[in-house]
């Protein structure tokens, strides 16, 4: 039988591929599947009643805590960023993906299909994990080069009842680090986003008062909110909700994409938010100059990698190999306050600080300031020379 496995999301693209694999493809056998990697229950519910209805087989398979430990993790340790996006659906695409090609190992199917359009970054980071398998690769949107309009006109069609309409025509993608909103009038990037497509974060201007909370990290990674030791899973989803109504997490950007596109993205990341804040400032405390201005470095790198969802790429593994050798010291509590919007740091503490109070102290006088005059001598000589030449 001629069988083909689907990464299923439950949305408009990946609703009308199946009827498209059906039709156009000529596939027997289609069967779906859907990775939970933090969506809300409602969603999951959704999807799975869908690609019930609407294959011939579907799977959930959960990978919630996968996704964190495996992925988010190393995010965190990393500062995880990309022009001001934290990275939430391309650091997820690849887990997906593998997740995808066990269902197809374990159905002997002959192919594996997505539903990622021809413009955006997904399809790239999808087929980076498919291309190193067997199995031959359909891109439905791209190859028949459907645009939005006409994949809604094709679901009313065929009676597949979608979230994604004409008068609402964004397209949402959730997960536990991120919610990503884009499409419709959106693409206008001098469009002033409607309150209604936020749903995890409170307008900054009609958020609660301040509140204060303290994160506790071990090597690197987030093990407690204000005290309680919590497993990753659970301290993102509630630092998510705390976070979310002070306003928190909220990034309206123009990205560059993998292709060349600019586009306006627009993010909710209320926890993400928090914990990179508090992980960069606290690695601030613990690690060396030199350390902090090569992980800079390391960071960025490690980013674009994860961005274009090249995690198999063997720069990938060295770039982490010297993160996690820098994690090993990056334990302690930092305590944060959430504002109308904002998320400042308020005071932070590690055993392992390379902070001296007293030798810092203008009262204190065990380092003599006197020594100090050799060094300032050398410094800038070379600049100092260069000017003697200058008219």
């Amino acid at each position: 039988m001629n069988k083909v496995v689907l990464s299923f999301s439950g949305g408009l693209d990946t609703s009308v591929c199946v009827p498209l694999l059906r039709d156009r493809y000529q596939y027997e056998k289609i069967i779906t599947v859907t990775v939970d990697v933090g969506q809300p229950q409602e969603d999951l519910e959704k999807a799975e009643a869908r690609g019930a209805r609407l294959s011939d087989k579907h799977y959930t398979v959960d990978a919630k805590n996968e996704f964190v430990e495996e992925y988010l993790f190393p995010l965190i340790k990393a500062n995880g960023s990309y022009e001001g996006y934290t990275l939430g659906q391309a650091i997820a695409r690849p887990l997906i993906a593998k997740k995808v090609l066990e269902v197809a190992d374990r159905e002997h199917v002959s192919a594996v299909a997505h539903g990622c359009t021809g413009k955006g970054n997904d399809q790239l980071r999808f087929e980076a994990i498919f291309r190193a398998s067997k199995y031959k690769i359909h891109a439905p949107m791209r190859e028949l080069n459907l645009a939005r309009s006409e994949e809604i006109e094709y679901a009313l069609e065929h009676g597949i009842d979608v979230p994604t309409t004409f008068e609402k025509p964004y397209s949402v993608d959730e997960n536990l680090w991120s919610r990503s909103i884009e499409g419709g009038r959106l693409e206008d990037p001098s469009c002033s986003p409607p309150d209604d497509i936020f749903e995890w974060t409170t307008a900054p201007t009609k958020a609660k008062a301040q509140h204060q909370l303290s994160l506790e990290f071990e090597k690197g990674v987030p093990i407690s909110l204000n005290g309680t030791r919590l497993s990753g899973l659970q301290l993102i989803k509630e630092l998510n909700e705390v976070a979310g109504k002070h306003g928190v997490g909220r990034t309206d950007i123009m990205e560059d994409r993998i292709l060349g596109l600019k586009a306006r993205e627009i993010y909710e990341h209320p926890a993400a938010t928090v914990i990179l804040t508090a992980h960069k400032d606290l690695e601030s405390l613990v690690l060396t100059r030199q350390e902090r201005r090569f992980k800079d470095l390391v960071d960025s790198e490690w980013s674009e990698l994860a961005y274009e969802g090249l995690l198999d790429e063997p720069l990938y593994a060295a770039l982490e190999a010297f993160i996690n050798k820098t994690q090993e010291r990056v334990t302690g509590s930092v305590t944060m306050l959430l504002h109308k919007g904002m998320a400042s740091v308020r005071a932070r503490s590690s055993p392992n600080a390379l902070y001296s109070e007293e030798l810092v102290s203008f009262n204190d006088k065990s380092l003599d300031q006197r020594d100090a005059e050799g060094f300032s001598k050398y410094h800038g000589f070379q600049s100092r020379a260069y000017r003697k030449f200058v008219k």
